[in-house]
């Protein structure tokens, strides 16, 4: 990696990771009681943190694909769900801009498809935001139709609506798509025609009666088999974990401890790793989540000193939160006794994965 794409990945990492932290604080924020002039400006600074951190994920994507090719990570997933996914991702916006959205699903309620489904969503995501950012008044229309054939259905997704009669009814490419826009619909839609690309689709406009266009996407992909379904959040007997979270950075602490509570977990923090061993050595913590550089003691050295404590406190598993998690790091902080590594910025569902399996496996033990 050469010296400028380190710190383009460094810079766009601690961004991202200061976004997630002024989102938590913010949530926190609106929980408490205050007048409709605070809450406007929370409201305005969640959907600010926001929009950076979409910016930031679409960008890093779109160089990530161009460098590497786009990763796909694809699972059992049913259409319909899917669907309804984008009505939960996308209702409160159009509601908020004074427009209509309605979503729609077309075909077999149970059809079962391998797909990406953070692919899917960016897809929708991508022509939703143009469709509603060319409107002042009316409705989107978003449909998915899937079409099984054999091993293979093909998903067909449509976005219609209107425009501004000046806009015409052309299809507008990416530099006209920004100046109308923002850059944040313009890389939307940029990810959303390359993740299309890459799953080997087509993406057309189709031009409406009157004003304006349909955005179609068309794509072949495996049709699943029926599995067992995967069991949400950490189970009864998980619930009452109770979880350090060390790290020296207060907005990362907050964050962590905002998913922590968002799985039914109760949590306690440090500051370091010397405050980290003292409160080890008490017993009464399920997990740590352990930042790696830290003041006075690093993460490493902290996990050291409890594995040698006695009994059970020295078995605690830890968890490793970092921005360095390349397999070379990793091998090193499994080596010094640590459990697992979590990468920062977290990210909710791995976060969750790792205290499913190391809070099972204790549980187990």
């Amino acid at each position: 990696m050469s010296l400028p794409e380190f710190f383009f990945e460094r810079i766009t990492s601690e961004i991202h990771q200061q976004m997630e932290g002024v989102l938590a604080l913010a949530e926190r924020l609106a929980r408490q009681p205050m007048g409709a002039d605070a809450q406007a400006c929370i409201a305005g600074v969640t959907e600010a943190a926001r929009t950076v951190r979409q910016i930031l994920a679409s960008s890093q994507d779109l160089k990530s694909a161009t460098d590497n090719g786009l990763s796909i990570t694809p699972e059992p997933k049913r259409a319909a769900t899917l669907a309804d996914e984008v009505q939960e991702r996308w209702q409160e916006r159009a509601t908020d801009s004074g427009l209509t959205l309605l979503v729609s699903y077309d075909g077999d309620p149970d059809a079962l498809v391998m797909v990406d489904p953070m692919r899917m969503h960016q897809v929708f995501d991508a022509f939703i935001a143009q469709a509603l950012a060319g409107l002042r008044r009316g409705a989107v229309e978003a449909t998915l139709k899937a079409t099984a054939n054999g091993d293979t259905t093909r998903l067909e997704g449509r976005v219609r609506g209107g425009a501004d009669p000046a806009m015409g009814d052309r299809a507008l490419d990416l530099r006209e798509i920004e100046a109308l826009f923002g850059l944040e619909t313009a890389l939307g839609v940029a990810l959303g025609r390359k993740i299309v690309e890459t799953l080997g689709g087509q993406v057309r406009a189709e031009p409406n009666v009157g004003a304006g266009e349909t955005f179609v996407f068309e794509i072949d992909v495996p049709t699943a088999r029926e599995t067992q379904p995967a069991e949400e959040g950490l189970g009864q007997a998980e619930r009452a974990a109770h979880i350090l979270v060390v790290d020296d950075n207060a907005t990362n602490r907050m964050v962590a401890e905002t998913l922590c509570e968002m799985f039914d977990c109760t949590s306690e923090s440090a500051t370091d790793g010397v405050e980290a061993v003292e409160a080890a050595r008490t017993g009464r913590f399920d997990l740590i989540l352990m930042d790696i550089k830290m003041p006075r003691m690093d993460g490493v050295t902290a996990t050291r000193e409890i594995r040698a404590l006695p009994g059970a406190p020295g078995r605690v598993p830890i968890i490793a939160l970092t921005a360095n998690a390349d397999p070379e790091d990793a091998a090193g902080y499994l080596r010094a006794g640590m459990n697992g590594v979590v990468e920062k910025p977290m990210k909710p569902e791995n976060l969750l994965r790792a205290l499913q399996e190391n809070l099972s496996e204790a549980a187990a033990a």
